[in-house]
């Protein structure tokens, strides 16, 4: 069963690929696998934030003094 890493981790993976792909010291097999596992990172990255989207809903107070929620607007 695969291990499933925090967002913050899966950020931090993707921020070194990209510090290492900027040296431009990897040999291009090297880059390409950079490359890939950047990418992998940043599509990983973008579903954690997707899924969080979706659950974070906004906590409103009506002009009766009751509470209602309604989806978080997107911007």
């Amino acid at each position: 069963m695969p291990v499933k890493t925090s967002f913050e981790e899966t950020l931090r993976q993707l921020e070194t690929a990209v510090e290492r792909l900027e040296s431009g010291e990897l040999k291009l097999d090297e880059a390409l696998n950079c490359f890939e596992q950047g990418v992998k990172s940043a599509n990983l990255c973008r579903k954690q934030l997707e899924s969080v989207a979706a659950r974070v809903e906004v906590l409103l107070a009506a002009k009766d003094g009751t509470l209602r929620t309604e989806p978080f607007p997107e911007s």
